[in-house]
């Protein structure tokens, strides 16, 4: 049963794993993100109560 032999196998999964290793996550941490953090402002907010109308 020719398919129980691990010996190319073996390595295909070496190298998938290197290639998700070591490839992958650097091209995806060189894209810049659109939308840069903003600092919050301490400044509270102004709330009003809401008056129901019923």
């Amino acid at each position: 049963m020719p398919q129980l032999n691990p010996g190319p196998w073996f390595m295909i999964l070496v190298y998938a794993w290197l290639l998700f290793l070591a490839i992958i996550p650097t091209k995806i941490l060189n894209h810049i993100s659109p939308n840069k953090p903003t600092s919050v402002s301490a400044k509270k907010h102004k709330t009003g109560s809401w008056h129901w109308p019923w």
